[in-house]
């Protein structure tokens, strides 16, 4: 009898702490971005399109393993090669063909050993990891993280949840859907010394627009002068124009100037290995000494966060880019996708002015990369899913690597429609 008792006290007890644990933890809002894609999911019909995934596929729509990464794998599989943990840094072939790629084999600051690197968890987990390192090395005063407007939304919390103010600088000028070229530079100007700016290398998400060389060059002296750290966010070097020295130029341009900065690499999009979660984190450093008490801290942030960085994805990017052909080989992969994506923008505005449209569409083909800014608004955008079953985030950016020749016809009339 006491026993049972007990078991019924208990399991009231038990019940009584498992509901009010969690009771107050509020829903979280769903990612636009997965919300555009479930919705697409659901629907039926044979003519939807989805324009919101940030994933690169063919003109069949279908999602790509290119041919060096196949190579890649196949070599890596027959070598047999044990599943070991790989050290905190990663492998130590990556880090050094993945900074060599950014900052040139022959660059003086490798020679110098003035670049700390670390294998990272793609683009987030290196954006985590630096946001992390300047929270805790930036003594009292900690600066505040000047992020584009618009920019990709996890650099808000990926900044704010190490404890970092950030605020905005003026990038896109909607008037003519490109850069505000005068307003970034004020910005930069007016922002305290010491003050941390981000950039996107090249291929701007979610504008498509770039700075041109000379404006680059206007912009790395602006911060240079005003002793700016400056983070490089690095995601599609070689997908953007199909050249990876030319999508590299803003960061050897900051070097140039001597500004001090940090590269965060992803290896996603430029090599299609979305799941495999390979990125690289370098910053520039003073003198050797320097590049090896860097990196001995960014191995301790690592250490609790991940302990060590997954192998395979390292595995394939160091074959690619340590083997001279299958390095050449990547190197028209990479222009196979950029000119794809580029030749769908071409398609799309020629398509949209032989409509007829009032509008000018030049934009689409000035901006770069994978995604297109369209100008249109988010009640256009509500009309081309509901009448159309075309499917993007309300702020109008168009996913051109979800574009083929089949439907860019559609595409363009949709968007015709919905623009009168």
């Amino acid at each position: 009898m006491l026993a049972r008792t007990s078991s019924r006290v208990c399991t009231r007890t038990f019940q009584v702490r498992n509901a009010s644990r969690w009771t107050k933890v509020p829903m979280g809002p769903k990612d636009p971005i997965l919300g555009v894609t479930e919705a697409f999911n659901a629907d039926k019909d044979p003519r939807k399109l989805n324009l919101g995934v940030g994933a690169y596929r063919d003109d069949n729509n279908k999602p790509v393993v290119i041919s060096s990464v196949k190579e890649a794998t196949r070599r890596i599989a027959e070598a047999n090669l044990p599943n070991e943990y790989a050290p905190i840094v990663g492998l130590v072939d990556f880090v050094k063909h993945s900074l060599n790629l950014a900052y040139g084999e022959e660059g003086g600051l490798l020679k110098d050993k003035r670049v700390a690197g670390i294998q990272a968890l793609s683009g987030t987990g290196a954006l985590r990891l630096v946001a992390e390192f300047v929270s805790r090395f930036s003594g009292e005063n900690k600066p505040t993280v000047y992020l584009p407007k618009p920019t990709w939304g996890n650099h808000f919390p990926i900044f704010g949840d190490c404890g970092l103010k950030t605020a905005e600088y003026r990038y896109y000028k909607p008037a003519t859907r490109g850069l505000d070229f005068e307003g970034l530079l004020a910005d930069i100007k007016a922002a305290p010394n010491n003050s941390v700016f981000l950039f996107h290398v090249c291929a701007h998400n979610p504008t498509g627009v770039d700075p041109k060389p000379e404006q680059w060059e206007e912009i790395s002296k602006a911060a240079a002068a005003k002793d700016h750290f400056i983070v490089m966010d690095s995601a599609y070097q070689g997908f953007a124009s199909g050249d990876p020295l030319r999508d590299i130029f803003a960061v050897r341009q900051f070097i140039k100037v001597g500004a001090q900065l940090a590269l965060c690499q992803s290896f996603s999009k430029n090599f299609g290995l979305y799941g495999q979660r390979v990125g690289c984190l370098s910053l520039t450093t003073d003198s050797a000494e320097e590049t090896a008490k860097v990196e001995s801290q960014l191995k301790i942030i690592a250490r609790p966060m991940y302990s060590n960085p997954p192998i395979h994805g390292a595995r394939i990017v160091s074959t690619v880019l340590g083997d001279d052909a299958l390095r050449k080989q990547w190197y028209g992969d990479v222009k196979e996708m950029a000119d794809r994506i580029i030749r769908m923008r071409t398609l799309l505005r020629a398509r949209l002015e032989k409509l007829g449209s009032a509008h000018p569409w030049n934009h689409i083909t000035d901006q770069i990369g994978m995604f297109c800014f369209s100008g249109l608004s988010p009640e256009q955008v509500d009309r081309l899913t509901n009448e159309f079953h075309i499917y993007l985030t309300r702020n109008g950016r168009i996913s051109m690597a979800g574009v083929t020749s089949k439907d860019v016809d559609y595409l363009a009339e949709a968007i015709h429609a919905v623009t009168k």
